[in-house]
């Protein structure tokens, strides 16, 4: 008697119930809604409420004592956002004071929607540069720097359209498409040319190229040498070497990370000092110019939707939206890790997008989450979004009352500031770790690191990308399968290659499939398989007789995925193999019923584990050999 084995569960479920529960794993893979179903109707709405606007979850409970931390961390990193915002503001190429507006409007919109109680929002220079590069292609910041700004305004426009699209559809998917290779390699490339952007104005020089990759920036460098101001190299190697000193003492004494916050700030007021009192100008060294008081001036009228000119700001807008959000997420996720919190990728898409749809009417360029700003906001003991809010205030203040005073900031200390940041950007560590865990994704970094840095911001992040498409294509198209045995004195099976001494069974053929069965790999899988049948038969000098398939990690099957499984049954029909299934997943069994394969080869010849599905093979074998045996004995 063929000894008794766990079922498989086969019963095909209904339309409805499949397509309810695949939309909700695409969609709502954390179920954010869960229990929502048994509460009252009143109930219900003030959780959804909550849900997209997570303030009245947070400032209910918020109290004095975690005040004194917030208002502490926003008055820190708005120390930082003031010079780094005028810095970015010249990478972008828009006026100064844009860089001090985006630190105000925006981060009281984060306030509001942003669910990062860690998160510091900002402008960034990879973004800001990017959009200098795709705007500048079109219209020049130097020729006519009116419409070169309306134009930065719509781009910011449309980032906030696509990001607020992007989180109200839950389609944060798409953001894992830049993998961390593609981020690294790319921030690295960024930072390198944005360094080379940067010796303009650290030499005191006035011409200079408007393209990015490092052999133009180089050629225009060394064919202006007579620009070049060594009163002005001098001073910016001074306030360079000061802030990489507090960079330095920061990571050898983490308490004194407020150092290096204050650094970047101290340097501009010192610097302008320097400035009004020696009279720089007179040695080649720029300054940044007027600077008026005032918040920000609405800019809604001045978004620019001519057909002429929509090209650009688009491009601009879907590149710095995706890089910007990818960015922002990973930051506040890591930081989120850290502190054992959890923060929704989707509603955090939202808050970036409204931020900077907002920003666009009100004279601000793109924000996002800057690591640096964020990495100094939770040093500092931020305890809520409430940090943003004072950082806001602090801003106001100075919009109204001290942006003169910022007039007078040399050139020269900018580009030290955005040098030192960019030095912390190359990441040579996780590159070298890239290259030992993983050659391909250090292809993929290095990929999006020299594309970047010698041919073009977009070319390089585009070529990064498609070799990780291409990787992730070669993967479903060439699937791993492995061969199993049994780790003796047990019932686990395992890959000989990784056990090469388990017990191989004779006439059985055990194979594992570890990916989903679609159409670009469901050839490769049958000639796999086959090929694996021959080298078992020629291995052992014994034919194959069961065929078992543990179809486990088979996590989907598309039409010609199951059409494979058809072809491979008759394939073993002409070599007398049996075909045995093992532990096929929901989504892959129901197809298999309604396709009547169970019904071709039998549920008797579908299990739920391994050793039953061997049990049961041996079984039929030794039965076989008998009446085999009894046959002869009685001819």
């Amino acid at each position: 008697m063929e000894p008794t084995a766990h079922k498989v569960n086969s019963e095909p479920r209904g339309f409805a119930t499949t397509l309810k529960s695949d939309l909700k794993e695409t969609f709502f893979p954390d179920d954010p809604f869960k229990g929502l179903e048994q509460e009252p109707p009143l109930g219900r709405a003030r959780s959804i409420v909550k849900y997209f606007i997570p303030i009245f979850e947070w400032l209910p409970k918020y109290n004095f004592s975690l005040l004194r931390y917030d208002i502490l961390s926003g008055i820190t990193i708005a120390s930082l956002a003031i010079p780094q915002g005028i810095s970015y503001a010249n990478l972008a190429k828009v006026p100064p004071i844009l860089g001090l507006y985006s630190s105000f409007v925006p981060p009281i919109i984060y306030t509001v929607f942003g669910s990062s109680r860690n998160l510091a929002v900002g402008t960034v220079a990879a973004c800001s540069l990017l959009l200098s590069e795709t705007i500048g292609e079109k219209v020049s910041w130097t020729d006519n720097p009116t419409l070169y700004l309306h134009l930065v305004f719509t781009a910011t426009f449309f980032t906030g359209i696509l990001q607020t699209l992007l989180g109200i559809f839950r389609l944060g998917i798409i953001v894992d498409f830049l993998p961390h290779s593609t981020i690294t390699g790319f921030m690295g490339g960024t930072a390198v040319i944005i360094i080379l952007q940067q010796l303009k104005g650290l030499l005191g020089m006035t011409h200079f190229t408007h393209k990015t990759d490092v052999i133009s920036v180089l050629k225009v460098v060394f064919a202006n040498r007579k620009e070049w101001h060594w009163q002005s190299a001098i001073v910016g190697i001074i306030f360079l070497a000061l802030l990489q000193f507090t960079r330095f003492l920061r990571n050898r004494k983490p308490r004194l990370f407020w150092v290096s916050a204050m650094a970047p700030l101290l340097i501009v007021i010192v610097g302008g000092i320097f400035a009004y009192f020696v009279h720089v100008q007179k040695y080649g060294i720029q300054v940044v110019g007027h600077l008026s008081k005032g918040i920000n001036p609405l800019s809604i009228g001045n978004l620019v939707f001519d057909s002429k000119y929509i090209a650009a700001p688009i491009k601009a807008g879907a590149v710095t939206g995706i890089l910007a959000l990818a960015e922002g997420i990973a930051i506040g996720r890591s930081f989120a890790i850290i502190k054992n919190e959890q923060i929704d990728g989707n509603k955090e898409m939202i808050a970036y997008g409204l931020m900077n749809i907002v920003g666009s009417f009100t004279s601000c360029y793109l924000t996002t989450g800057p690591f640096s700003k964020t990495a100094v906001n939770v040093n500092a003991g931020c305890k809520s979004q409430m940090s943003n809010f004072v950082m806001a205030i602090c801003l106001m203040l100075t919009l109204l009352f001290l942006a003169p005073l910022f007039s007078y900031t040399p050139l020269v200390a900018l580009s030290a500031i955005i040098m030192s940041a960019m030095l912390g950007l190359i990441e040579y560590e996780k590159a070298y770790h890239l290259y030992k865990v993983d050659k391909y994704d250090f292809v993929i970094c290095m990929a999006a690191f020299f594309g970047v840095a010698f041919i073009s911001m977009d070319i390089g992040l585009g070529l990064s990308v498609l070799f990780a498409i291409l990787r992730a294509l070669l993967y479903t198209a060439r699937p791993e399968s492995s061969k199993l045995g049994n780790i003796p004195d047990s019932k686990i099976y395992r890959d000989i290659k990784q056990y090469p001494v388990p017990n191989v069974n004779s006439g059985i053929l055990i194979l594992q499939l570890s990916s989903p069965l679609y159409f670009s790999s469901s050839t490769y899988i049958r000639e796999r398989t086959m090929r694996w049948i021959r080298d078992e038969e020629t291995m052992r000098d014994s034919p194959v007789e069961y065929l078992v398939l543990d179809l486990g990690g088979v996590t989907a099957a598309d039409m010609t995925g199951i059409e494979t499984f058809f072809e491979l049954k008759r394939l073993l029909d002409a070599k007398n193999i049996k075909l045995v299934i093992v532990n096929p997943r929901i989504q892959v069994v129901e197809k298999l019923m309604t396709s009547n394969f169970i019904n071709a080869i039998g549920e008797e010849s579908l299990f739920l584990t391994i050793p039953d599905a061997v049990q049961a093979c041996e079984f039929r074998l030794r039965s076989s050999k008998k009446i085999e045996l009894d046959h002869s004995n009685v001819v």
